[in-house]
């Protein structure tokens, strides 16, 4: 803190999320300019959401105070004129802060919330693990020959059960139910032919063509894949939210200092992207279809803007409309042993198994098993969760179960408060909105009335919207699509 910047009486207060581009921006420019600077994370404290809504009308963040005076954004914050901004540095320097003018953490908060994010993962090695281990080393994964087709490093139920009663001394009826429990717990996956739970036991004679092999070794590019996960199954939707926040913490670390470029390289070389792939392996085995629908709308965008930054590391992001195309149906994790590619995600389980962008086909046919993990319906608003390239960002980054409905109502709204999102000409009687809203009209009712009804419903009140109710009451009015920005924020 500089000499002008201690002597100051009052200060700038920033609301922040991690991870926003322009709110790294906002705080580098202040920086420069002398006074104190006070950063309030609405992620670790969302209790002050509410207020600082009610304070400013807005959304989105960052939301930047000189003392009580609220400016607006970062784009408020680079439009100032120079005389303006020096009158409000001034005020800032001259004026104390009334103690009850803006919501602030209280100082033992702060600390108790920044000792519980600062908490580890720690992996409780599950009872099955070392089994798996002495199986990997031993003579029962070969190749195998269906037909034509070789299958590498499989084995069948008589050979595992074979191999537990014989080298395990285990019982016959053990050693089956061991089998059964390796699949159950997804540390084994058919390699070819099916199986169901009610056509018998694992190695009872009945599963003879069958052949299995260890998850590891399904040949698939899925991004976490390649090691076991020897943890004890994490809950889905609390590991989700640990490997979204680490993956921010990266992001943010390895952001420019004016909030525009994110260095990959870098970030794909640091200590904290390894625990994060480590990590990531656990999701091998979590179980899904125990989840509630809050826990799944949850675990899924988590998981989904975990795995484009996860894809952009490994990949490199997207250059033209091929690659994009081949990213998202291509980067994919291996979760609660089915692969789940990012089309995956979106469209077959957030979406209700609908077709995306240029499908022909649903994701999931009938008899995929992912299908009962997908929503019954598609879900409209978490198109504004799924990243975030607007100009102002929600407020939430990573999602919980808890409340997540009135989350997902609050990405709308700062989606929709953006020029990016929306843009009411009431002159023209014309209503210009992002592509998002293009691609998926079928998600907001399928008719412009029916999408405009509903893009009014979940506007913040703000004059954006009383311009867009009278457009609405004159009637008839014209939809267009806003240009789509699709460049990388990549520094190579």
């Amino acid at each position: 803190m500089g000499e002008s910047e201690s002597n100051a009486l009052g200060q700038v207060t920033v609301y922040s999320i991690q991870g926003c581009p322009h709110c790294v921006q906002a705080k580098s420019s202040l920086g420069r300019l002398g006074v104190p600077v006070c950063d309030v994370d609405l992620g670790k404290h969302p209790e002050l959401r509410p207020r600082v809504k009610e304070l400013t009308g807005r959304s989105t963040v960052p939301q930047i105070f000189f003392n009580s005076i609220h400016i607006g954004g970062n784009d408020d914050l680079q439009k100032l004129a120079p005389a303006e901004l020096q009158n409000l540095v001034s005020l800032v320097r001259e004026e104390a802060l009334s103690a009850s003018a803006l919501p602030l953490p209280e100082k033992n908060q702060t600390e108790a919330i920044k000792g519980e994010a600062d908490g580890e993962f720690t992996c409780e090695r599950d009872e099955l693990a070392n089994l798996v281990e002495e199986l990997k080393q031993s003579n029962v994964i070969d190749s195998h020959r269906r037909g034509l087709k070789l299958f590498k490093k499989s084995f069948s139920a008589a050979q595992l059960v074979g191999w537990l009663h014989t080298e395990k001394r285990m019982a016959r009826d053990e050693a089956c139910e061991t089998g059964q429990a390796l699949v159950r717990r997804k540390y084994v996956v058919v390699a070819f032919g099916s199986v169901k739970p009610q056509e018998g036991h694992f190695g009872d004679g009945k599963d003879r063509d069958i052949l299995y092999r260890l998850t590891e070794h399904d040949p698939h590019s899925a991004l976490n894949t390649g090691k076991t996960a020897t943890c004890t199954p994490y809950q889905a939707a609390e590991l989700s939210a640990i490997l979204r926040d680490m993956v921010l913490k990266l992001f943010s670390e390895h952001l420019s200092a004016d909030g525009k470029c994110v260095d990959y390289k870098s970030m794909s070389k640091s200590p904290v992207f390894e625990e994060y792939c480590e990590l990531a392996v656990q999701l091998q085995r979590v179980e899904l279809l125990s989840l509630s629908r809050e826990e799944k709308l949850a675990f899924f965008i988590n998981i989904y803007n975990a795995l484009v930054i996860h894809g952009y590391l490994r990949l490199g992001p997207p250059t033209n409309m091929w690659q994009r195309y081949r990213f998202f149906n291509y980067v994919s994790y291996l979760i609660g042993g089915e692969v789940f590619t990012l089309q995956d995600i979106e469209n077959g389980v957030l979406r209700g198994n609908r077709k995306g962008v240029a499908q022909i086909l649903r994701p999931f046919s009938k008899t995929d098993p992912r299908l009962q993990v997908a929503l019954p319906d598609a879900e409209p608003l978490i198109h504004f969760a799924l990243n975030c390239g607007a100009m102002g960002c929600p407020p939430i980054k990573t999602y919980t179960p808890q409340d997540i409905d009135s989350q997902l109502r609050t990405a709308a709204e700062s989606f929709l408060e953006n020029d990016d999102g929306c843009v009411v000409d009431s002159g023209k009687k014309e209503v210009r909105l992002s592509q998002i809203f293009k691609w998926y009209k079928a998600d907001f009712g399928g008719t412009d009335e029916k999408l405009l009804t509903w893009v009014l419903e979940h506007m913040s009140e703000s004059p954006k919207k009383t311009s867009l109710q009278s457009v609405l009451s004159a009637g008839k009015p014209k939809v267009s699509y806003l240009p789509y920005d699709w460049s990388t924020n990549s520094t190579h």
